[in-house]
């Protein structure tokens, strides 16, 4: 029976995990890094910001900025974006609101802490929302189930008792090595992830049904 309702931010409620890979990839070549998409992709989707600043220093070596100074850095490219379009992705909040009237449900996200406070604000959901992790808070991110764990714990829920909503490979990977049930978000036209790990998938979230996890 689940008890327990938790959401990834970036690609299942907003529709700005590829305007993180868009932000670092601008930052980049601002810097005159030269940049492949794909490379950016694989280091940034679905990956906690801890982990991303690791594997960017690690790929261009002479990045002399500190973690929270790229952050920012960063920050500045996302509002940029993000004013350029709609980032709400309107069946996800749908399903949100939902399951809050009946459950408990926080925000687990790899972004900032800063970026999902604001975040927060934008969807309008602090109102109803248990609590929200952003990448300082855990270690390491997903795919590891650290975050995923911890959230449990915090709402006081067996792992077997939370249902996760996702959209990246690796936050599939990390809700099932939780032991929790997975629902995995397959957009139209959202960057491919392999979601094959996840209890169901959807087109749009405010399609599921707790029925669908039997």
């Amino acid at each position: 029976m689940i008890e327990a309702c938790i959401f990834d931010l970036d690609g299942t409620l907003l529709d700005t995990e590829i305007l993180w890979v868009e932000a670092t990839e601008v930052l980049l070549r601002e810097w005159g890094y030269e940049v492949a998409h794909d490379q950016i992709m694989d280091i940034v989707y679905g990956k906690s910001w801890l982990d991303v600043f690791e594997a960017l220093r690690r790929t261009y070596g002479s990045l002399r900025l500190t973690r929270e100074e790229m952050a920012d850095e960063l920050s500045v490219r996302m509002r940029e974006l993000r004013q350029e379009r709609d980032v709400v992705i309107k069946g996800s909040l749908e399903l949100f609101h939902q399951l809050a009237r009946k459950l408990p449900v926080c925000i687990v996200s790899g972004s900032p802490r800063a970026d999902v406070e604001t975040a927060v604000d934008l969807l309008g959901v602090r109102a109803v929302l248990a609590f929200c992790l952003g990448a300082e808070d855990y270690s390491p991110g997903k795919p590891n189930p650290t975050c995923f764990l911890k959230a449990a714990e915090m709402l006081s829920v067996a792992p077997e008792h939370c249902v996760v909503f996702e959209d990246s490979l690796a936050g599939i990977s990390a809700g099932k090595a939780a032991g929790m049930k997975c629902v995995g978000l397959a957009r139209p036209g959202a960057p491919k992830q392999n979601l094959s790990h996840a209890d169901i998938v959807l087109a749009d979230l405010s399609h599921f049904s707790m029925t669908d996890l039997g």
